[in-house]
């Protein structure tokens, strides 16, 4: 991919394939692109938000689309992320109409899944989609106060913990048949269980949160600070580099360090930053994951803990590298629908794009401060 010029980007699609998630080869069509401003503003972000809600959200069923089409719900662990993203806007804003916003869509998906019954096999078939909630449903807690998100964060929590940890040699299986211990369940069990410890002062939680870090720096993570996909039986750890894996890494090693102050996990968080700025980048963008699958909202996930690394804990050595992803994505958005891509060095597509591949710079915009001019 070429370097980026003053105000014209070229570049190429990067795109991965999940072994877990379903891939959709719909062709869409892409518009040229006139860059209004070279460095996203505040009100970009709000403008961002209020355009991914008015092509994506049902206000009657409280819930996302997967697409511009409006003819089918985003997927169960998904929902979740478009939570954060909600919070990130209230945190950002302070706007009450935004807890109304976190109040409904729990509301909304409450009514989607069963009420979230973590028993119900047919709403829930893998481990991580419970733990995506799970850590959404506390910090949705921590922010309204409401007492039965807590509850169900923790039943939720108990009820994978149950299943899913292996007693016997340490780590979280990702799915119910146990094939595999996956980056997408142990680092989120990590997240979740000091969430939980924060709230409940329950030392539980927090021993289980060292525990399951320690195994995961041992079996997924390397030297380099690749976070490896997962780890199958006594086989090395494997897979493709995710955004997402590597971002819920960072937020794990800063959950325990903000809590212990034991360097030690601060220098993991910067390690695995530097393996995906260093390792997944081309030319410093952010690659392109999702070809209209639900790998598109990886990016949400990784903004979502990387910008912890940068504005909570003063890493202020990324940020712009961030920002220069940021203003490169919301460059090449649709400048009709004002809708932004996954793949942020070209032009978003005209025609029908995902929820998914269009959260991410959604995401970053309400987490990222906007650059000095």
């Amino acid at each position: 991919m070429k370097k980026l010029t003053c105000l014209l980007i070229l570049g190429l699609f990067i795109s991965f394939v999940s072994c877990s998630k379903g891939k959709d080869t719909t062709p869409t069509k892409t518009s040229v692109v006139k860059p209004i401003d070279q460095d996203f503003t505040t009100g970009d972000a709000d403008l961002a938000y209020t355009a991914f809600n008015s092509y994506f959200y049902n206000p009657t069923a409280k819930l996302y689309y997967s697409t511009t089409k409006k003819d089918g719900v985003a997927a169960i662990w998904t929902q979740a992320i478009y939570l954060d993203m909600a919070i990130n806007v209230y945190q950002r804003t302070k706007a009450p109409t935004q807890l109304n916003m976190i109040n409904n869509l729990y509301q909304g998906n409450y009514n989607q899944y069963d009420g979230y019954n973590w028993n119900n096999t047919s709403v829930w078939f893998i481990y991580d989609d419970m733990m995506w909630w799970v850590m959404a449903l506390a910090r949705a807690n921590q922010i309204t106060g409401n007492a039965t998100y807590l509850d169900k964060a923790k039943a939720g929590f108990d009820h994978v913990w149950a299943g899913s940890y292996d007693a016997a040699n340490g780590g979280m299986y990702w799915d119910f048949q146990h094939s595999g211990k996956n980056s997408c369940i142990n680092y989120p069990t990590v997240i979740a269980a000091m969430r939980l410890y924060t709230i409940t002062g329950d030392t539980s939680y927090c021993n289980k949160a060292k525990a399951i870090y320690a195994w995961s720096k041992a079996n997924l993570a390397d030297a380099s600070g690749k976070i490896n996909d997962n780890k199958i039986g006594n086989n090395p750890a494997g897979g493709q580099d995710y955004t997402y894996n590597s971002g819920t890494a960072i937020g794990a090693a800063l959950a325990l360090y903000k809590v212990t102050n034991d360097a030690t996990y601060l220098n993991d968080a910067k390690l695995y930053t530097d393996y995906v700025k260093n390792n997944l980048c081309t030319s410093g963008i952010l690659p392109a994951e999702g070809d209209f699958n639900e790998q598109g909202v990886l990016k949400a996930i990784f903004a979502q803990y990387v910008m912890q690394l940068i504005t909570e804990e003063g890493q202020t050595q990324y940020l712009s590298w961030i920002q220069t992803n940021v203003n490169t994505g919301w460059i090449n958005r649709d400048a009709t629908r004002n809708l932004t891509y996954r793949n942020y060095a070209v032009a978003c597509p005209t025609g029908d794009i995902q929820s998914y591949e269009a959260s991410s710079i959604v995401t970053f915009m309400q987490l990222c401060p906007p650059s000095s001019k």
